[in-house]
């Protein structure tokens, strides 16, 4: 491209710079504006990407049609299908009319979806669809609807790591990835970082007629060595608070380094975290296993003392309860066991947790219970020689938890 269409370009769009990688980006946004292919624009956070679409869409045959930027981080999950594709009437809850969508009004024209990342998987295959033959089926419709119209996209996320995560379909990366732009990152445009100082300031004399702030030497190369995480739009906020609240209207590094942020911030693309990384997600899914098994064992107590309760209850009526698989005697009577019973004392309201239930024993049936111990030995043993020496089979086979279990082996003494 011609140095002359360059400069025409950057006039026209108030583009500042003149680095080898803006200028590449510039001259492939305008040999792309011709055709219908579909652009994916990649690039940090501030950046400045929202103007390449403009660039592509005023060059192209569709200039005079409409154009509509879209920011599919900003619209909420459960509309975003409706906003894109329409709905008819009565299809959801406020559903009063019947809506084209945004590729229903921009027939012809160009659609601009930013951080198209963002878009959830359901969406992610109706864009494919439209991408591909041009059909869309409004929200509660059951007729296919055609559309002409022009993508261009734009992301900060990692697109090939969200690939791998499962967040972002590969065939739609592919099709919307027809002609790839990077946009260079603020730290890496050298001297444009001081023409882009000199733009902001010179607007916000003339917007609020005070005197320009300029920099002095020290003070450009102290600007050009800084990281720049948020890139154009940090600059722009930082060149603004100096013309505000300077009281000095030329900028020394002193001055400067009031204004920007001395801690570090990171400088890459947005990615999905590895597996080996540190995972909110890890964690959570820890916490759930944690609770899960708590509540099993709450359980389990509860219904542990539940039972103790009755067999006290029926202590006290003057009944013993009884089961089959075990007899024993007692008081010249023979009754019949699954599991031998052991009272204990109602558990208090503020007992900690973890802590093991006491055994009572009344001084007029310290026999029984001693019988009782005897026959629930047998029983352990028997149960873990059956199983192998599997605890928690044997849990399962005696009807307690495994918990219940280990506490018996420990009473006990024996493995």
């Amino acid at each position: 491209m011609k140095s002359s269409e360059l400069q025409n370009i950057k006039q026209r769009y108030n583009i500042v710079g003149n680095c080898e990688a803006l200028n590449h980006v510039l001259d492939v946004a305008l040999q792309v504006s011709p055709t219908d292919l579909s652009v994916l624009i990649v690039g940090e956070s501030g950046v400045g990407k929202e103007i390449i679409p403009r660039v592509i869409h005023d060059n192209s045959p569709r200039k005079r049609e409409k154009y509509f930027a879209i920011n599919c981080g900003s619209i909420p999950e459960g509309t975003i299908d409706s906003e894109l594709f329409g709905h008819v009437k009565g299809s959801f809850t406020g559903a009063i009319n019947d809506s084209p969508g945004y590729f229903g009004v921009a027939n012809k024209g160009t659609l601009f979806l930013d951080e198209v990342g963002e878009l959830p998987l359901a969406t992610q295959a109706r864009l494919l669809r439209v991408l591909e033959t041009g059909e869309y089926i409004p929200v509660g419709a059951t007729e296919v609807r055609k559309t002409d119209v022009r993508i261009v996209a734009a992301t900060n996320v990692n697109i090939r790591k969200a690939i791998s995560e499962g967040r972002f379909r590969e065939d739609l990366y592919y099709r919307l990835n027809s002609i790839p732009i990077q946009i260079p990152p603020l730290r890496d445009r050298g001297e444009d970082i001081v023409l882009l100082f000199r733009l902001f300031a010179m607007q916000m004399a003339e917007k609020y007629r005070m005197e320009k702030v300029t920099l002095t030497d020290d003070a450009k190369q102290m600007l050009m060595k800084y990281k720049w995480p948020g890139n154009v739009r940090q600059l722009k906020n930082i060149t603004e608070q100096i013309s505000i609240l300077s009281a000095k209207r030329s900028i020394t590094p002193d001055i400067l380094s009031k204004f920007i942020p001395q801690d570090q911030e990171s400088t890459q693309l947005i990615t999905i975290s590895k597996g080996n990384d540190h995972s909110f997600e890890n964690e959570r899914e820890i916490l759930y296993k944690i609770l899960f098994e708590l509540r099993g064992n709450v359980n389990d107590l509860r219904r542990e003392v539940g039972q103790l309760k009755k067999q006290l209850d029926g202590k006290q009526s003057g009944t013993i309860m009884a089961k089959e698989d075990s007899k024993i005697a007692m008081n010249d009577s023979t009754r019949t066991i699954s599991t031998p019973q052991i009272y204990i004392q109602e558990p208090q309201k503020h007992v900690a947790e973890d802590a093991i239930a006491e055994e009572y024993i009344e001084p007029e049936r310290e026999q029984e219970s001693l019988n009782l111990n005897d026959v629930e030995r047998q029983m352990l043993e028997k149960a873990l020689e059956r199983n192998g020496g599997n605890r928690k089979k044997a849990a399962q086979e005696l009807g307690i938890s495994d918990r219940t279990l280990y506490r018996r082996i420990k009473q006990y003494g024996f493995e």
